[in-house]
């Protein structure tokens, strides 16, 4: 098997062979990086356009990347004021057989595709959409169109920009790198080791955790990659 830092580099190639739009938060340094996504076709979230901030840990592909959405969106399993995700199921499949590609052609996508209101971060996302479906979708669309849309990250940009993805802006984004360098935090899922002591401050992740942790979870089905 390719040591860690090759395999790193052999990922992010192959992510960025698949047409992804990719920028890298300080120079070459593979380790962290930015990710262009859109919003999964047939969703509430079509059309919108996110920026995703991607750390890899030194064990990586053994302990599994840390993620975090920089502009908003309402998901059940997203925290609105942090961009931190509910990817517990993450740690316990994630192995090193698995790579970038397979987080951003299927984990996120279904992610955003099946949200788990049950086990919620976001608690109005959560019961908006068990109690009423159709107001849950009207509030996500209106949220994509304020701080997802896709003119505010056009291809190439993915470093730069609005972090608060247009719309009023919710926090101070005095703490990130007009230029995507390193001060922003990363967040979501993964291996936790820094994440979590970045977070308490910025946006993009409220602490992730090791394959182990315990926390909140959507069924194992639905994320199986």
């Amino acid at each position: 098997m390719a040591s860690p830092g090759k395999r790193r580099e052999m990922d992010l190639m192959k992510l960025m062979m698949a047409d992804y739009d990719v920028q890298m938060c300080d120079g070459d340094n593979v380790g962290a990086f930015y990710v262009r996504f859109h919003g999964p076709k047939d969703t509430p979230y079509e059309g919108g356009v996110w920026k995703v901030h991607v750390e890899l840990p030194e064990a990586y592909p053994y302990k599994s990347p840390s993620i975090g959405f920089i502009n908003r969106l309402f998901h059940p399993n997203v925290d609105e004021m942090s961009g931190s995700v509910c990817l517990d199921v993450i740690n316990q499949t994630w192995s090193p057989m698995y790579d970038l590609k397979n987080i951003f052609d299927i984990f996120l996508p279904q992610l955003l595709t099946y949200p788990n209101p049950t086990d919620p971060l976001n608690g109005e996302a959560a019961a908006l959409q068990l109690r009423e479906p159709e107001r849950y979708e009207a509030k996500v669309k209106d949220m994509v169109a304020k701080y997802a849309k896709p003119e505010d990250y056009p291809q190439g940009s993915t470093a730069g920009g609005d972090d608060e993805g247009g719309g009023e802006a919710k926090e101070d984004d005095s703490d990130f790198d007009d230029d995507g360098g390193g001060s922003m935090s990363s967040g979501g899922f993964g291996n936790g080791d820094d994440g979590a002591a970045k977070a308490s401050d910025k946006r993009g992740g409220s602490g992730s955790r090791d394959a182990d942790g315990a926390g909140p979870s959507a069924p194992d089905s639905t994320f199986d990659l």
